[in-house]
């Protein structure tokens, strides 16, 4: 890596995420060069567990924040340093060498993009899911995957829309596709199948499909989250 590469700003939301900060703190360094990485900013909406505390266990900035992802994130890139934005929920995991991954596909002249997915899961219906993230469109794409994303464009396009309580990495990164060309990384994440194993998979998935198409067919932030209260967060 050249001595004047980019350097990555890490930005996590969080809300009562003791089970899974620790984790993901670690894997982040376990998985990187910590001379790519400029900072790791934990962006905490209210956590009354101890969230908090776990993460400063760790060489983070703690950032309070009101509750809303889409907030928390934008709040995250306004305090960030690094040339890079990256963001990750803390329950997916990171590639060994992501860094270097990312800071070399902004160096091809890539400002937006992220990683395919996989499931910590062995289910086949999840597996087969998962497998449409390497597909370069849209519809496509999600928050589980992570983006990385250079501050200039984030700062172009506007960041999150937090209007959407949900949706906000779809209705963001749908954005971006209208201004530059999006990249796949050739690499994966792996997520938490742990939503999914709580409930019914084809009944969430169903109700994810039809948050898309409700979108699609122009339905607002409001009436999003009214349905996602209604048929998901049960």
């Amino acid at each position: 890596m050249k001595r004047n590469s980019p350097k990555i700003s890490i930005i996590i939301p969080v809300l009562n995420e003791e089970t899974a900060i620790s984790k993901i703190l670690d894997s982040l360094m376990e998985n990187s060069s910590a001379k790519n990485i400029k900072e790791v900013l934990v962006i905490d909406g209210g956590s009354v567990d101890n969230t908090r505390a776990l993460a400063l266990n760790h060489k983070v900035t703690l950032i309070l924040s009101k509750k809303g992802r889409a907030r928390q994130m934008n709040l995250g890139a306004k305090n960030a340093t690094g040339e890079i934005l990256y963001f990750i929920h803390v329950d997916t995991l990171p590639p060994k060498g992501f860094d270097k991954t990312i800071i070399e596909a902004v160096l091809s002249k890539n400002e937006v993009g992220c990683f395919q997915m996989k499931f910590d899961s062995d289910s086949r219906f999840l597996r087969f899911f998962a497998w449409f993230t390497r597909i370069n469109i849209k519809l496509c794409r999600g928050g589980d995957q992570s983006l990385f994303i250079t501050k200039s464009l984030f700062e172009k396009s506007g960041g999150f829309d937090e209007n959407y309580i949900v949706y906000e990495d779809n209705e963001f990164i749908g954005r971006l596709y209208e201004m530059v060309p999006f990249k796949i990384l050739p690499r994966h994440v792996k997520t938490s199948a742990r939503r999914y194993e709580q409930g019914n998979k084809v009944a969430l998935q169903y109700h994810f499909g039809v948050i898309h198409l409700k979108n699609y067919m122009g339905a607002g932030p409001e009436k999003l989250y009214d349905y996602y209260k209604r048929k998901i967060a049960i």
